[in-house]
């Protein structure tokens, strides 16, 4: 992993994969799936302690990080002086003085994520960053609400000005065994997003087993979808290495099969810097290098960009500062 070094993190151009155009239901290929949850959990209980960088392997791992998140703001309570200190955030997400004493050029996150009423704000402060506003959508985060307006609900984020959107899955459609019915559906949700890039998120916390989030995520790619996520953020139980695994051995399977690539969103419960360069590293390992890029790999995450930047004050300064002095929003 220790590949990555702080020369080599200089923001690249824009990558745009070609969109994942999806295909016909393969109930075949989805009855294969199987998942062995105990090799799954030695595979991630291990990579921890095998993979770990320092210095600046580190700091420019953490870079990285930086650009592939989703900053996100999802609160009853948002309002859209919050929502424009975000953008603030991801406009700037490291302290001038920090990239300075790096001799690292500035950077932005790979998006801002929030609620269908905040999009004009996020748009309106982000303003030739080309940073993309993503929203969440389909009756975030149960999705229980008709399919009528989750569908319309896309369409007016869309419309508003969201670039990507984030929906959320019928559950039951999973824990029932009713593959048809979750790729008509996501097919639905693919078509109202029309330009905009769709995240599917899977809810894994309440899909009862590994093997039903392989087959999940299957269906989705199937369905169009440009990326997989595994959770709203809401869940008792969020992203997981194990999950993780799964998902990202379903996309590679898609890819050989398909020669399309799709993107991979954890969300949820990672806040520390050191769990970044986990899943980057799982990332690396199963994946490769491409996806790597923030077109097809980002967090979902708020604190999580606090942290990092906190290490990497400390990497350049040798003293920890407090968090509260790397608020988001």
């Amino acid at each position: 992993m220790e590949s990555q070094t702080l020369e080599h993190t200089t923001p690249l151009a824009p990558v745009h994969e070609p969109r994942n155009p999806g295909m016909a239901l393969d109930l075949d290929w989805v009855a294969a799936v199987q998942a062995n949850t105990s090799a799954i959990e030695r595979r991630c209980a291990a990579l921890p302690a095998r993979r770990s960088v320092k210095k600046d392997h580190q700091a420019a791992w953490l870079l990285k990080a930086v650009t592939c998140i989703d900053l996100t703001t999802l609160s009853g309570d948002d309002t859209e002086d919050r929502v424009r200190r975000l953008c603030a955030k991801a406009r700037q997400p490291i302290r001038a003085d920090i990239m300075q004493a790096l001799k690292m050029p500035p950077l932005t996150t790979g998006a801002v994520c929030v609620y269908h009423e905040m999009i004009p704000a996020a748009i309106k402060a982000l303003e030739g960053s080309g940073i993309p506003v993503a929203a969440v959508s389909t009756g975030f985060p149960a999705g229980l609400s008709p399919f009528h307006l989750r569908v319309a609900e896309i369409e007016e984020s869309v419309k508003a000005g969201a670039k990507e959107i984030d929906i959320v899955i019928s559950r039951r459609h999973v824990l029932a065994g009713n593959w048809q019915a979750l790729y008509d559906e996501m097919k639905a949700f693919r078509a109202a997003c029309g330009e905009a890039h769709v995240k599917a998120i899977l809810a894994t916390g309440e899909l009862g087993s590994l093997r039903n989030v392989a087959r999940a995520s299957l269906i989705c790619m199937m369905a169009g979808a440009d990326f997989i996520k595994t959770s709203t953020g809401k869940e008792s139980v969020n992203a997981t290495l194990p999950v993780s695994l799964v998902m990202i051995r379903a996309i590679r399977d898609y890819y050989d099969r398909t020669g399309f690539r799709v993107g991979y969103k954890p969300a949820g419960g990672i806040s520390k810097a050191k769990d970044s360069l986990v899943y980057l590293s799982l990332i690396k390992e199963e994946l490769g290098d491409r996806w790597l890029q923030p077109d097809l790999f980002r967090f979902g995450a708020s604190s999580l960009m606090n942290d990092i930047e906190r290490q990497l004050e400390h990497h350049v300064t040798g003293a920890y500062s407090a968090s509260y002095r790397h608020a988001s929003a």
